[in-house]
């Protein structure tokens, strides 16, 4: 194959209803297709026109029209258009024009007509699919803001197709293609020989996909026989039917998996597709971070932050909450350093000892926002050694770490970046760091610890993070000095009210009149947040994960649990809407509100938090005996 075709193939393989087709029904198509360009503004198809070819956007976006003029469709990389005219006598029926400049594939009518007639899925998705796929502007609109609110329930189309662990490859295959579904949920079976005794039959064992079985069966040359144990992924990612779409999201967006089985009381109840919620939801932080992974150079990387700001505004104009706007931009930061650390490697070469590259503060928690700057470290395999090996991790670190800074994070003031060697250590280090932290707490140690022990893996050996947070969870809840002091340093930051709860602002001879909300909101409500979490051996990091074992273990007053978790949101939403605000004016965000430029409801709640965040720090010296 010519590398044209190569990468239309890699093309399709993402993208519905083409990663469904059979392997050489691929490679036929992605040796049929030719290539048109279209300019931003340009007529693509014209009514009733004859029509040839089935238009897939490879790059750009597409509004297709009713015969009257009205919006009938936008799309964008990996839409489809034309299939309705194909279907109905090759006339042109909705119009098409180019909204931005855009590369079309163009798939021939018999191609079409071929895999219409021969493939059930792909002949469901032109038709079927066609009415769900169908929006106006206002629908679409709805629809994203569906994507924060549905439950994944709602999506589930079909009973999950299983499979006995027992079974071979080519019973698999055969399952597959009899279903047409391009995966395959393994279970547990009594006659399984590799099933672990613990395990109880119809218990999910693993997941197949057609990626594995070209993957991990046809290129190693493999046998047909194979069992399916051996071939399939089995550290899996699973969520419940209950959870919300916006979090089946993160948790591929986390975790790079197209495919998350959806489970009921332990049981496998169906399958979500990356694909599912790329039809439900076409521009969202999703698309983000999928334009982030295909980007080859940092300056691709850094054009993208105009991107990155859009899709805040448009979570904050939606309504999404502030734990909903702060996954998905940590997701977004999480997705830039993945990248970044992809490009160093391949200009460094391979690391000479596995490393963990890891988040901190507001990113690890989900709690990151459009004005941050950054904070990492690395963690190196104890068998690094200074002398041999350093060399590569401090160009490592200084890639990464730039790149961070061209893509809209700024340099951490206090230098907790990895391209301080004090934060580029083995393991064990780190281990003994932490421990000298809890059992030797001083200014300095518990300075860092408000900022390392909200951290979260984002590449490597992501179980040495597991292993960190662990050592913190087991260890912080047992020393009651530790917490003592680290409830000193959560009561040195309190909210911004004077004696008659009026705002007190800042004086700093630059923003007299406003009140920097990160520093005395949003920063001391996670801080008191996380001491609670601490002393609970809790291993949650995002503070409303915590507020929800600290809400559990009853440890606050009646109610009070819950009214901390309300003040967080109104707290949170009033530094997040400010930031949207400040975008959409064309000005420079920070962290700063004036309280005149509030409306008096919003006065009146921001008050009414802070006064809750003041009593939480009350009860937290006296809990603590601080």
């Amino acid at each position: 194959m010519e590398i044209e075709q190569i990468e239309i193939l890699q093309f399709l393989q993402r993208h519905s209803p083409f990663q469904e087709l059979p392997p050489e029904q691929q490679l036929q198509l992605a040796q049929s297709i030719n290539v048109g360009y279209f300019q931003a503004g340009s007529e693509i198809l014209r009514y009733n026109e004859p029509l040839h070819t089935l238009h897939l956007i490879r790059s750009g976006a597409v509004e297709t029209f009713r015969r009257n003029g009205d919006l009938y469709n936008r799309l964008s990389e990996g839409g489809i258009f034309g299939e309705q005219g194909l279907l109905r006598g090759g006339k042109v029926r909705f119009p098409a024009t180019a909204l931005e400049d855009t590369l079309i594939y163009f798939i021939p009518e018999h191609v079409f007509q071929q895999l219409f007639d021969n493939n059930e899925f792909f002949a469901d998705y032109v038709e079927v699919g066609d009415t769900e796929r169908r929006k106006s502007t206002r629908a679409a609109k709805q629809a994203e803001a569906d994507l924060l609110s549905a439950k994944i329930s709602t999506l589930l189309q079909r009973e999950p197709v299983c499979l006995a662990s027992s079974a071979n490859v080519w019973q698999a295959a055969q399952t597959m293609t009899e279903h047409g579904v391009s995966c395959l949920l393994i279970v547990h079976d009594t006659a399984s020989t590799n099933q672990a005794e613990t395990a109880q039959t119809g218990a999910l064992a693993g997941i197949i996909t057609d990626r594995d079985i070209r993957s991990r069966l046809v290129a190693p040359g493999l046998k047909s026989e194979t069992s399916v144990s051996d071939i399939m992924s089995t550290n899996l990612v699973t969520i419940e039917q209950h959870q919300y779409l916006f979090e089946a999201m993160m948790l591929m967006l986390r975790h790079n998996v197209h495919h998350l089985p959806v489970m009921q009381q332990a049981r496998p109840v169906g399958v979500l597709a990356l694909s599912d919620i790329i039809r439900y939801e076409s521009q969202n932080s999703l698309f983000v971070v999928s334009s982030i992974f295909r980007q080859q150079s940092v300056a691709e990387l850094s054009a993208l932050l105009k991107d990155v700001k859009a899709c805040f505004v448009r979570m904050v104009n939606e309504d999404a909450n502030s734990h909903m706007i702060g996954s998905a931009m940590a997701a977004i930061g999480r997705s830039f350093k993945q990248r970044l650390l992809e490009l160093a490697e391949q200009q460094l070469g391979p690391p000479p000892v596995p490393y963990c590259f890891l988040a901190l503060g507001s990113m690890a928690r989900d709690e990151q926002l459009i004005v941050t700057d950054q904070d990492n470290a690395l963690v190196l395999d104890n068998s690094f050694d200074p002398a041999q090996h350093d060399a590569y991790f401090q160009q490592l670190a200084a890639f990464v770490c730039d790149g961070l800074a061209q893509c809209g994070y700024s340099y951490c003031s206090g230098n907790i970046m990895a391209t301080n060697a004090q934060w580029r250590q083995p393991l064990r280090v780190w281990q003994q760091y932490f421990t000298d932290w809890i059992e030797q707490p001083s200014a300095e140690r518990l300075l860092h610890a408000n900022i390392f022990f909200d951290l979260d893996a984002v590449w490597g050996k992501t179980q040495w993070a597991d292993e960190l947070n662990q050592l913190i969870a087991s260890t912080a809840k047992t020393r009651p000095q530790f917490l003592a002091c680290m409830t000193r340093n959560a009561l040195q930051r309190t909210p911004p009210l004077g004696f008659f709860k009026d705002f007190v602002m800042e004086n700093d001879g630059r923003q007299n009149n406003s009140l920097n909300i990160k520093r005395r909101g949003t920063a001391p409500m996670a801080d008191l947040i996380r001491v609670h979490a601490l002393a609970l051996g809790s291993s949650a990091t995002n503070s409303f994960e915590r507020l929800r074992d600290i809400i559990a273990a009853k440890v606050l007053p009646n109610g009070r649990g819950e009214d901390l978790r309300d003040a967080c949101e109104v707290i949170a939403m009033t530094r997040i809407r400010q930031q949207a605000l400040a975008l959409q004016a064309g000005e420079t965000p920070d962290n700063n509100v004036v309280p005149e430029r509030l409306s008096e409801f919003e006065r009146k709640h921001l008050k009414e938090a802070f006064s809750v965040l003041s009593n939480a720090q009350k009860f937290l010296k006296f809990h603590f005996r601080a």
